[in-house]
C-alpha cells in the first residue's frame, strides 16, 4: 500500500555543517560508485520492478513529482537533473530496511525514517548541484545522491 508523503516538521540540525563536510568528502570519494559487488543497473532495475508492483505504474509516470527509489542501500537513480520548483519523492521499496533523506546544501533537514512502502518528499527551489544522503547509511554504505537543479 502506498502511503502519503512525509511532511517535514523538524528544525535545522546544528550538526549539519559537520555532516555536510563529511558528506561532501564521502561523495567525492564514492563518485557514485557503489560498494564492491553491487551492479547499480541491476539494483535500479529491481527497484523499478518493486515500485511498479507497489504503485501499479512506472516511476516515470508519477504525477507532479520526480521519483527516486531507495533500494539495497542505493538511490535509483543516484543523479537527477530537475528544474527549480520540482518536488522529488523518495520511495522506500526495500522489504526490511528504513531510510531517511537529508540535504544540507538544499536546506533539507533529516527526515524521519521511511519504512518499506513509505515515501519522503522535498521541493528543490535553489539552482545548482545539491547532494542528498541517507542519514543512517551514507557513511557505511555510500548511500548518496545528487540533484542538479536548473533555472
Amino acid at each position: 500500500m502506498f502511503r502519503p508523503p512525509f511532511i517535514f516538521h523538524r528544525g535545522f540540525d546544528m550538526r549539519t555543517p559537520s555532516i555536510l563536510a563529511l558528506a561532501l568528502l564521502s561523495l567525492a570519494a564514492a563518485s557514485f560508485v557503489h560498494a564492491a559487488g553491487k551492479d547499480p543497473a541491476a539494483i535500479c532495475a529491481e527497484a523499478e520492478e518493486r515500485y511498479v508492483a507497489l504503485t501499479g505504474q512506472p516511476s516515470s509516470e508519477a504525477d507532479g513529482v520526480v521519483v527516486v527509489t531507495m533500494y539495497k542501500y542505493s538511490f535509483c537513480p543516484a543523479q537527477i537533473t530537475v528544474p527549480a520548483g520540482t518536488t522529488v519523492r523518495w520511495v522506500n521499496v526495500d522489504k526490511r530496511t528504513s531510510h531517511s533523506v537529508l540535504s544540507p546544501t538544499a536546506g533539507m533537514p533529516e527526515s524521519d525514517r521511511a519504512f518499506p512502502d513509505e515515501s519522503i518528499e522535498f521541493t528543490f527551489l535553489t539552482p545548482g548541484d545539491q547532494d542528498y544522503l541517507c542519514g543512517p547509511h551514507w557513511e557505511t554504505r555510500d548511500m548518496i545522491g545528487m540533484v542538479t537543479v536548473t533555472e
